[in-house]
């Protein structure tokens, strides 16, 4: 365990119709500023505190069936590229266990597990367990998705499937050796609490890797980021998955977000050491990452 703190430590020197009752109404703030309305946020809307987990679900349950397909028309097929640099940056490694929150449909856990067969393979002697991956995710149409891909790809080890809250997650205390979560950590009620639970779960020297949808550098490329999310991907979401409202509250999520320096200095106050973000694509995405030390 020490050795593994010490080579990780090293390492990183170097939708309105969902809203129903729930809704106190929109607001009346500009995208990027915090709302002092009751509730939290659930895009630019302001929802009760425990009503964000079921819209959440609600939402990811409908999008479910065409998910991975609007990811790549939405993102032009990037999102494949940014997540094997999320993946590359983790750096698997033989007998490796890892989890993947908010995953549900496996386009995380896949690229994780094959790096860990691989980096098992190169090793000469062969290894006494071998690696695994834990998906985890709030809502069970995502995880049958997810699965019904992994038996398309004839994975039938390695995996295992579990619905939980980032939260509260259903796993032991230091039981992990990785922590990834791509495009989901924006959605949760409490960020500061997901981030405790990524702590809790990781083993000492874990790697913390979130991948998400940030703020853009420039203003120009702001402006026609902003063009392009709020005017094509909802109607995306209509022509392809027939739901606008669901991937207009996705682009409107990510407006609420924090900035790059704020969410890094949510991770540090979460407990987390050696904290660092890169930006891709000007901003447009940040990878973070941070070590339990």
């Amino acid at each position: 365990m020490l050795a593994a703190l010490r080579r990780r430590t090293g390492r990183c020197r170097q939708l309105a119709p969902l809203l129903g009752q729930a809704a106190f109404g929109l607001s009346a703030s500009a995208p990027g500023d915090r709302d002092p309305t009751p509730g939290v946020d659930f895009g630019f809307a302001r929802v009760a505190e425990d009503a964000k987990a079921r819209l959440i679900g609600d939402l990811f349950g409908r999008v479910a069936p065409r998910y991975d397909f609007m990811n790549d028309l939405m993102s032009g097929g990037l999102h494949r590229l940014w997540k094997d640099r999320l993946v590359a940056r983790l750096g698997p490694f033989p007998g490796m266990r890892h989890l993947d929150v908010a995953g549900g449909t496996g386009d995380v856990a896949f690229r994780v597990l094959d790096a860990i067969r691989a980096a098992e393979a190169r090793r000469a002697r062969s290894v006494a367990v071998k690696g695994s991956v834990v998906v985890c995710d709030l809502t069970p149409e995502m995880l049958e998705a997810g699965k019904r891909r992994a038996a398309n790809r004839r994975i039938d080890q390695g995996l295992e499937w579990v619905q939980g809250d980032a939260e509260a997650l259903p796993l032991e205390d230091d039981s992990v050796d990785g922590y990834t979560v791509a495009f989901g950590i924006r959605n949760v009620t409490h960020i500061d609490r997901a981030l405790s639970e990524a702590l809790r779960v990781l083993k000492p020297g874990g790697h913390f890797l979130c991948l998400e949808f940030s703020k853009v550098e420039g203003r120009a490329l702001a402006q026609l980021y902003d063009a392009y999310s709020f005017n094509v991907i909802p109607m995306l979401g209509r022509w392809v998955a027939g739901d606008e409202g669901s991937y207009r509250y996705l682009v409107e999520s990510i407006r609420r977000f924090p900035p790059q320096d704020e969410f890094a200095g949510m991770i540090k106050g979460a407990g987390f050491g050696c904290v660092s973000y890169e930006n891709l694509m000007a901003g447009v995405v940040a990878i973070h990452s941070g070590f339990k030390l």
